[in-house]
């Protein structure tokens, strides 16, 4: 009797502290979603007021008419949607000739992509802006996709798993006469579906939330993006920024990552939680 006791309170402790961490995590959240509910003036209260106000509609159209909101919109949707079905599908043809093809330099080729994750971000900023510009892509949806295509996590994502299929099941579709590429669009890409997910979902969050590429790379407001445009609210002629249309403009942009994480979370989970036990 001690021991259940003993279990019961440790179990409900645990709880505790992870109701505690949910809190203290989502608080910023709620407060952004309550602040895109109040007037400008009840934005900078003290103390700040934690219920909902009445002018969250009238903030959301603040924010579409000021900056355009719809266009930038559709140009963060565009681009992260193109990037993360295109990352996907490279991915997938990566790790397929990693692991059931055997050519010249492959652990050096190998390896080779692995350095390039290691590279931060600055590193590799200065040299693929030279390359925009001398494809003339400066200020185009290429140069906002393009230099995203290539994906060393999602090569590593479907490498691992491939490497846990037997071997038995390509020389099983060999012998019943399947060609490589139907091999893999027949039984490897059905069956990897959870790790596909998985990786669209983080690309697609990834290229969502994409600040400095795209404001060195687009020079009009018409190729801007969410983020650029959360900036440009903040860079108002207000005196104090408006707070208010702030963050009614951070809550219209957490919405989509929110859509397609909802929509595809149970397949994400069950993709990470097979990387995570292997």
């Amino acid at each position: 009797m001690s021991k259940m006791t003993r279990k019961t309170r440790h179990d409900i402790f645990i709880h505790a502290i992870l109701i505690l961490l949910v809190m203290v995590l989502a608080f910023p959240v709620y407060f952004a979603l309550i602040t895109s509910t109040l007037s400008f003036q009840e934005s900078y209260q003290y103390p700040p007021k934690l219920i909902p106000g009445k002018q969250f509609m009238s903030n959301f159209q603040e924010v579409w008419d000021r900056i355009n909101m719809g266009r930038l919109f559709f140009n963060s949707t565009f681009i992260s949607i193109i990037v993360a079905i295109v990352k996907t599908i490279l991915a997938l043809l990566a790790a397929f000739a990693y692991t059931h093809f055997k050519f010249r330099g492959q652990g050096l080729l190998f390896s080779m992509c692995m350095i390039t994750q290691m590279l931060p971000l600055p590193v590799r900023i200065v040299p693929t802006f030279q390359l925009m510009a001398s494809f003339n892509w400066i200020n185009s949806y290429y140069a906002l996709t393009v230099p995203f295509f290539a994906s060393t996590t999602g090569l590593l994502l479907f490498r691992q798993f491939y490497l846990t299929i037997p071997k038995d099941l390509p020389d099983a579709a060999r012998v019943d006469g399947a060609s490589p590429m139907r091999y893999f669009l027949q039984i490897l890409v059905p069956i990897s579906k959870t790790n596909i997910a998985a990786l669209f979902v983080i690309e697609f969050i990834f290229m969502w939330s994409q600040y400095l590429w795209p404001l060195i790379v687009t020079t009009t407001a018409e190729m801007r993006v969410v983020q650029i445009g959360i900036k440009m609210l903040l860079a108002s002629e207000q005196i104090a920024p408006e707070w208010n249309v702030v963050m009614a403009a951070t809550v219209i942009v957490m919405l989509p990552p929110l859509v397609v994480l909802m929509l595809l979370r149970k397949s994400f989970v069950q993709g990470i939680a097979m990387q995570t036990s292997k």
